[in-house]
């Protein structure tokens, strides 16, 4: 009797747990679809509308000022100085002479041939009387004739090195600070001073290879100097004929429009060089661009749905980036929150803006 109510237990037990299990099935699946049913909750993001504005291509490159003509003065051949002419920060005409070496040696030499000189010309005019009638030969004529310009060649050679004694003012200029003083023996090529010219300044600039083919003669620039933000004009007038190889930078000229006594050679400028300007451009907020492995992206508002697209990209300055390719004007772009969003995500906006700040 014992036995029977024992499997009767038993069996209670199967079929509770077999109805358990039955039911099991549908109550969970009850439950996965009300979480189906629960979509995740939106992430709120920061939207753009795209709209052409004016950019302007402008970059900022590093030049130097010089003078338009710079001379280091230096003597051609070693000797002492007896006359100085170098007043320092002073105005000099082309030509006046600025230092004087010691020459009496060449000088006697000079007036010793000058003498015999005027000894075989006047030999040459009575030999010159004689051979018209026949008075000497030929030969002796010509001898006579050869001694005379032998004797102006050697002048003009005299002549040449005591101009080599002499330092002139190569052009209209202001000395700078001489380094020699009068009774000092200076060595061929010594530098002595330095003279510029005053009226006009040029500026010298580097343009990276991928800007080169923007800048042509008779464009405009504008710089500034390292101690101030006052911006001067200048005109390219001339640029090197190649790419440096080492630098791949183009070497660029300009005429410096603007007067200052700021200006001085050697200053340090920082140009700025207009390439261009596009009055339609499509700029989008830097932030808004998902870098891919090969391509740019950025994720659009369609029908309140994210959308990706591919974009190329130009110009990018400090807060914002110009889109040439996959945007029109009008389209909304996403600029923040962009890691939490899929393709079709639905979208919720905290701000929606038509200005980069």
């Amino acid at each position: 009797m014992k036995k029977a109510f024992v499997w009767i237990g038993l069996i209670v037990l199967i079929v509770i747990i077999l109805f358990i299990t039955m039911k099991s099935p549908k109550a969970s699946g009850n439950v996965n679809k009300n979480v189906v049913r629960k979509e995740r909750p939106q992430v709120k993001v920061d939207a753009y509308v795209v709209k052409p504005v004016l950019l302007i291509n402008e970059i900022s490159v590093s030049g130097s000022l010089l003078a338009s003509e710079e001379v280091d003065l230096k003597n051609e051949v070693a000797g002492r100085v007896v006359d100085l002419n170098l007043p320092e920060g002073k105005s000099v005409k082309k030509g006046t002479l600025l230092v004087k070496l010691f020459d009496d040696d060449l000088q006697a030499t000079l007036k010793k041939l000058e003498s015999q000189l005027d000894v075989q010309e006047k030999i040459y005019q009575r030999q010159t009387e004689l051979y018209k009638v026949n008075g000497i030969s030929e030969n002796d004529y010509e001898q006579t004739c050869l001694a005379v310009n032998t004797l102006k060649s050697d002048i003009d050679e005299q002549k040449a090195l005591i101009r080599k004694t002499e330092v002139v003012a190569p052009f209209d200029g202001v000395i700078g600070l001489r380094n020699v003083s009068t009774g000092a023996f200076v060595a061929s090529s010594t530098l002595l001073a330095t003279i510029r010219t005053e009226d006009k300044i040029k500026l010298d600039f580097y343009v990276p290879e991928k800007y080169s083919s923007g800048v042509r003669q008779g464009m405009k620039v504008r710089f500034s100097l390292s101690n101030s933000d006052i911006l001067y004009d200048a005109t390219v007038f001339a640029t090197e004929m190649g790419i440096n190889d080492a630098t791949r930078n183009l070497k660029v000229r300009a005429i410096v429009d603007s007067r200052s006594a700021d200006l001085v050679p050697g200053s340090f400028a920082d140009v700025k060089l207009r390439l261009g300007e596009n009055a339609n451009a499509l700029m989008i907020p830097t932030q808004a661009i998902v870098p891919q492995e090969e391509s740019k992206s950025v994720i659009l508002a369609r029908k309140g749905r994210a959308h990706f697209a591919v974009v190329n990209t130009g110009i990018r300055e400090s807060s914002a980036i110009e889109i040439t390719r996959g945007l029109q004007p009008g389209d909304t772009v996403i600029t923040s929150g962009i890691l939490f969003l899929k393709e079709g995500s639905k979208l919720a906006y905290s701000s929606v803006t038509d200005s980069i700040r």
